[in-house]
């Protein structure tokens, strides 16, 4: 069997963990009708006060054709058991979470993998799920991250809720060089300084970074 173009293989897994996210993003939330919620908007928090007005004011535009398409995939989406749909919602979240640009290269790369052999694209999925569960989770962070994860996971572990977004982007302004140079700082970083490891890369200038890291290496 023709082996799978290595670039092809190296992001697939980042597809993987994502693209069902695509799939749920339709079907995640079910019409909203503002007469339903007429005395119960008042007393939402603003931002899902706006999202539900955002989201009737869509159902509304639909055609009665895309209504009912709706209607089909959201009675799809509430048969579907428990722990997909939470599985679902993770990916996403994740997947809203990427870049612009690490969305398009994931569609596009998502067109490649549509044509290959249905024997190669089952091979490579096997490949996936024989990952270990964390490594498929660190594939959610997206092509650029995914491959860098198992070097950078401890400082992802136990991360405060304030400093996730903002770690998430320091990571992936880093170049390559900076990352596995920042995975081998991890590494010989003890658990209970990772925390101020952290703290130090989010204040650190983004054109001191590398300096920070020879320091800190060179220690």
């Amino acid at each position: 069997m023709r082996r799978a173009d290595p670039a092809v293989r190296r992001v697939l897994h980042a597809s993987l963990a994502l693209l069902a996210a695509l799939a749920a993003a339709g079907a995640a939330a079910t019409p909203a009708v503002l007469d339903d919620f007429r005395e119960v908007l008042p007393q939402l928090q603003p931002e899902r006060r706006a999202q539900l007005l955002e989201r009737a004011t869509q159902w509304q535009g639909l055609t009665a054709v895309q209504r009912e398409a709706f209607t089909r995939r959201a009675a799809e989406w509430d048969a579907l058991p428990r722990a997909e749909r939470d599985a679902r919602r993770v990916n996403y979240r994740a997947w809203q979470a990427l870049t612009p640009d690490e969305r398009a290269r994931l569609q596009a790369l998502s067109a490649r993998v549509r044509a290959l052999p249905a024997d190669e694209r089952a091979t490579l999925r096997a490949q996936f799920d024989a990952l270990d569960g964390s490594e498929r989770r660190g594939w959610r962070l997206g092509p650029t991250l995914g491959a860098d994860y198992p070097e950078l996971q401890p400082l992802l572990a136990q991360l405060p809720a304030a400093q996730h977004a903002p770690l998430l982007q320091v990571l992936r302004e880093l170049t390559p060089v900076q990352r596995r140079d920042l995975g081998m700082l991890v590494y010989r970083t003890p658990p209970q300084q990772r925390d101020r490891l952290r703290r130090e890369l989010l204040s650190t200038a983004a054109g001191q970074r590398d300096r920070w890291l020879w320091e800190r290496l060179g220690r």
